[in-house]
Order: structure tokens, then sequence, then C-alpha cells
């Protein structure tokens, strides 16, 4: 994982709330933002919550399947409907600008890095 994004252990509020998978995410970072790709398979966009508190990005997902009424499973090897994931931000990304898309079950959130971060070409004079 990046040295601009780690993962936050849940806290203690977060704990009490009812368990959650861990969604996989991939963490590739450029030479101006930072971009996760967290599996999401079966939720869509109304029940994705994703949110930037100080530091900690969030992201929050209820799984909707629908399964005709005739049906009941005999064997379901996930139980849990819910993904989290918390994550740190660095000081070096800029969370006012992250931007986010769901598709086909992949979120993908874009987090720049912020000016100060990003690498630049300096002019050099001929004198």
């Amino acid at each position: 994982m990046s040295n601009n994004v780690t993962q936050t252990s849940q806290s203690a509020s977060q704990a009490r709330q009812e368990p959650a998978l861990l969604p996989p995410v991939d963490v590739v970072e450029d030479a101006t933002a930072i971009t996760l790709y967290a599996d999401l398979p079966g939720v869509p966009k109304d029940k994705l919550n994703l949110r930037v508190e100080g530091d900690q990005l969030s992201i929050e997902g209820e799984v909707v399947l629908t399964v005709p009424k005739e049906m009941e499973a005999s064997h379901a090897e996930v139980t849990l409907s819910r993904y989290r994931r918390t994550f740190t931000l660095s000081k070096e990304l800029d969370p006012e600008k992250v931007s986010a898309e769901l598709s086909q079950g992949v979120l993908r959130v874009r987090i720049p890095k912020a000016e100060h971060a990003q690498p630049r070409k300096i002019n050099v004079q001929v004198k």
C-alpha cells in the first residue's frame, strides 16, 4: 500500500456497528494522484457511502441482491451484506478534490496529490 494511503483499524464506535466485509482494494499511485479500486459486487450507487472526514476516507456499501420469493439459499458462504473500509490519507493528498465512480461493482476513487507534492518542471535560464 502506498505511503500516502494507509488502512485504519476500526474505531470503537465502528466495532459496535454491524459486522462488515473488508472489500479488496488496489491502490495505484502516479505523479499526480492516488487511485483506489475497491471491489463492491452487489452494491448499487444509492447504497454506497463514500466520505472524507479530516484525514479519514471511509467506504461503506450495502449489498442488494434480489432473490425470487420462491427461492431460498441452501448454502451461503458469505452471509454479511455490508462492506466497510477506512483509510488514513497523508498530508500530500488533497481531500477536497476526491472524485469517485462506480462501474460494474468496482468503485474507483481518485485522490489528487496536493500541489506542493506534485512534481514540477523548473525552467533553466541560459545567460
